[in-house]
């Protein structure tokens, strides 16, 4: 088990609010720019300069007729005819930083940038003797919690959990240290993608104290120096972005039940540590395909327009859907509780109480004959 996993709706006052301060159940921040806790929706732009870029080009993205482009990715001067229409789904081809020509080139660099900064997939097996994914999952759960009582955005949440799977890829830790570790990885991506990210002192007091600012600080910089300052990350909510635009189609009144139950399944697959053999795209685009099959499980989840968009075919995607599907019917009777706690809720349409269909048929996951 982890040392001390103390979940924030325990807390008391935080060091840096004033003598008549509430608890932080009355409360959720010291920090009134912090952003709100309403769920982020494909054309809100965040926080960073770079991941507003990294943000808007994945959600425009398509081809060029225009323009030829080699490599197993984007293809030129080729014109897509399926049963289903392809429509372009980009609002903003004006925009010179989101031009067609360079749409294929950005999409192929974050595919190349999530293979390079990936976690090992055994880790758990090869690296660490003292800790265990059954105790990785309740330090993430427990971050899910942390992050929704101080509002802080998707995209930090998932890099936390990348920096963490990084770090513990090639270094040994004690099991009364994880929590340090996952307090110190949430700082910097704090810093990396909040507008007011949270003091050194508010990380100390949601671990009830059980380390100092001297050891958050030393274990921060060990994670800074061991990844090399790589904090630019492609998460699986960076492509999502994109797929669920790309799902979307043109349509004037987006689903945001599709986007939020997309979301909800991400989440979950953070939990899981078998999870990390597949890369965040294909994540992503499996979630997108389940959620549209437990919406809409009339129709096929699958269509030209996410094949041309993702570049992924059903039959890439079938182990990955099983997966996911496997957590999203057994997550009810979890000990760990956060992620469906928080999509129960209304702002997030309830989407965690949604019936999953116990299987997916096998004909959804064939590709489309030429």
């Amino acid at each position: 088990m982890v040392s001390v996993l103390s979940a924030p709706r325990t807390m008391g006052v935080s060091p840096s609010q004033s003598d008549g301060s509430v608890s932080l159940d009355e409360t959720m921040s010291t920090c009134d720019s912090l952003k709100s806790p309403e769920f982020e929706y494909i054309n809100n732009h965040d926080a960073s300069p770079v991941s507003f870029v990294e943000t808007k080009t994945g959600t425009c993205l398509h081809l060029s007729k225009h323009v030829e482009i080699t490599g197993n990715i984007c293809k030129g001067d080729v014109e897509v005819e399926t049963i289903d229409k392809i429509v372009n789904v980009d609002k903003n081809f004006l925009d010179p930083r989101f031009y067609a020509a360079i749409d294929c080139d950005i999409y192929s660099n974050l595919r190349a940038s999530e293979a390079k900064k990936r976690p090992s997939i055994d880790f758990m097996e090869r690296v660490q003797k003292d800790i265990n994914p059954s105790m990785r999952a309740i330090l993430i759960d427990w971050l899910v919690e942390v992050a929704e009582e101080y509002r802080l955005a998707p995209d930090t949440l998932f890099l936390t959990v990348n920096y963490i799977d990084r770090y513990l890829s090639g270094n040994v830790m004690n099991r009364k240290q994880l929590q340090l570790l996952g307090i110190a990885c949430m700082m910097i991506a704090a810093k990396y993608e909040e507008i007011c990210a949270l003091q050194v002192a508010e990380f100390c007091y949601i671990t009830d104290n059980t380390y100092s600012k001297e050891e958050v600080l030393q274990m921060e910089s060990a994670v800074l120096n061991y990844l090399k300052f790589e904090m630019t990350v492609p998460t699986t909510k960076c492509f999502l972005r994109q797929f669920i635009h790309a799902a979307q189609g043109n349509n004037k009144d987006p689903s945001l039940q599709l986007e939020c139950l997309a979301s909800y399944l991400t989440e979950l697959s953070l939990l899981e540590y078998n999870m990390l053999c597949y890369a965040p795209s294909l994540i992503a685009a499996s979630a997108t395909f389940l959620a549209r099959f437990i919406l809409f499980s009339a129709e096929k989840p699958w269509n030209s327009m996410l094949g041309h968009y993702t570049h992924y075919l059903p039959s890439h995607l079938h182990d990955c859907v099983k997966a996911l599907h496997h957590l999203c019917c057994n997550n009810h009777g979890s000990g760990l509780p956060a992620i469906k706690e928080k999509y129960s809720q209304h702002k997030y349409k309830f989407v965690a109480k949604k019936y999953c269909p116990p299987c997916v048929p096998p004909e959804f996951f064939e590709d489309p004959s030429d």
